[in-house]
């Protein structure tokens, strides 16, 4: 089946938890990504608070999959800031396959995230963030022509 960030932001967290376990890590991507926060998931104010967190707040992020390393785009400015290192490994939601994105040695504000993605569509991933070790929120990440018609 083919997912859409509309599509996400209905479904549930137990319905985006099994999407993240059954999906596959799929390849470290490459360049822009129009992120998409997944908060009150599956409520009539999900959608509302994405807009809001994409136009004030955090936009996405550009990997870099030779240097394996991204950097997140904030503010309405679209600046790139809040580096992390990228790779794979178990991820600590089910302990399968994952790309981590790891601020751990990589910044001062964010030290204690940890973000893990799976590609759950062609150039679309889906996300779960930690704060220490404990399940924040989900959320998209669109490359290619899909970024490009959501932007």
């Amino acid at each position: 089946m083919a997912y859409d960030v509309a599509q996400l932001l209905q479904m549930s967290n137990t319905d985006l938890d099994n999407l993240f376990s059954q999906s596959p890590a799929g390849d470290i991507p490459d360049g822009p990504a129009k992120g998409t926060a997944i908060i009150a998931s599956g409520t009539k104010f999900s959608q509302e608070i994405a807009e809001f967190v994409n136009i004030f707040g955090w936009q996405g992020k550009t990997f870099d999959r030779t240097k394996g390393v991204l950097r997140n785009r904030i503010t309405i400015f679209g600046i790139s800031a809040i580096i992390a290192k990228v790779y794979k490994a178990p991820s600590w939601f089910d302990n399968k396959e994952c790309i981590v994105l790891d601020y751990s040695d990589t910044s001062v504000v964010a030290h204690w995230i940890r973000d893990e993605i799976r590609l759950i569509g062609p150039d679309f991933y889906l996300g779960r963030v930690y704060w220490g070790k404990k399940p924040l929120i989900h959320f998209s990440l669109q490359f290619g022509a899909a970024a490009q018609a959501q932007g």
